[in-house]
């Protein structure tokens, strides 16, 4: 079998993917497929870091702002998905990049995970929920981590339906999702990735990154946008994204605007971390730092990964 070349750029948020794999994509003739679970929704602009049509140069992007944000979307959805754009992709002739921090999208994908149908109990799935809705997402993630410590690892206590989902089909089946996830990876890969992974050797650089474009997201309007979309409350996704919850207690006065903001950089500098616990676990990494590259220097250095990863050549 013909494995499909697909470049891969992963990281942190924070860290620059969307500018690097842009300049890459306009370089190689390549076409972006986004692997970000928040950035599927529409309405969700500034919180998810979208990237917006002056971003994008011209470069096609993906499973980008396609769906309501009513909408529960499964991994399993978004890999056919995303399967399908990177079939159409590579049929046009161009090279398709795979761009996005959601650990768990990229590797599904890379591993060619298969998604059986796994029995559901509504009535087990009701409890769980409530369960949910009074104690809290955090709760629910430490009681799945006395037995899947990988799959709690993987989410954030945000990822309410994800916690519970993976809770449920433990009691239900007496194995752990993790361990389903590994049985699923029997068909071998149809693609040939080159990953290039992005992070800082010094932790301060990649969270100083993350302090300024919080900051940026605020002077762009994310309070507007946070004031609008927690407005309509049947968008359960919204609490979903650092930076709506954050700043929905500032609209309820449970805290000034510097503190909302202090804590969104606080949470963002959090969410950085288990992304990156998740995708140094992934040996196709490449690593390229940021404090050690930047500019041209930073770029030049990918394209010689991927013109030796997929191409074997110059290209």
């Amino acid at each position: 079998m013909e494995r499909i070349p697909l470049a891969v750029v992963v990281g942190p948020t924070g860290s620059g993917k969307t500018a690097l794999s842009v300049r890459l994509a306009k370089k190689f003739g390549g076409e972006v497929v986004s692997a970000d679970s928040m950035q599927v929704y529409k309405q969700m602009e500034i919180a998810t870091a979208k990237p917006t049509a002056d971003e994008m140069e011209g470069v096609p992007h993906h499973l980008v702002g396609f769906l309501d944000c009513g909408c529960p979307f499964s991994v399993a959805e978004y890999v056919g998905l995303a399967r399908e754009a990177i079939q159409k992709i590579w049929e046009r002739g161009a090279l398709p990049f795979l761009v996005g921090g959601t650990g768990l999208y990229v590797s599904s994908l890379l591993d060619n995970l298969s998604f059986e149908e796994i029995a559901s109990d509504p009535g087990l799935r009701e409890s769980l929920l409530r369960q949910l809705k009074e104690e809290g997402g955090e709760s629910l993630l430490a009681e799945l981590r006395e037995f899947d410590p990988e799959m709690a690892d993987s989410l954030h206590p945000n990822n309410g339906n994800r916690i519970v989902r993976a809770i449920e089909v433990y009691r239900l089946t007496g194995v752990t999702m993790s361990e389903h996830q590994r049985r699923s990876r029997r068909a071998p890969s149809p693609y040939k990735p080159c990953a290039i992974g992005l992070t800082a050797k010094n932790r301060q650089v990649l969270y100083d990154r993350i302090d300024m474009r919080v900051d940026r997201m605020m002077e762009s309007g994310l309070l507007e946008e946070a004031r609008e979309v927690l407005s309509h409350p049947e968008i359960k996704t919204a609490y979903q994204a650092i930076g709506y919850k954050e700043l929905k207690e500032y609209f309820e006065g449970a805290c000034t605007l510097e503190e909302a903001v202090a804590t969104m950089k606080r949470e963002t500098r959090r969410y950085a971390k288990r992304q990156l616990t998740w995708f140094r676990r992934d040996p196709r990494i490449r690593w390229l730092f940021l404090d050690e590259l930047s500019g041209d220097a930073l770029f030049e250095a990918a394209c010689r990964k991927i013109n030796e990863e997929l191409f074997g050549k110059e290209r």
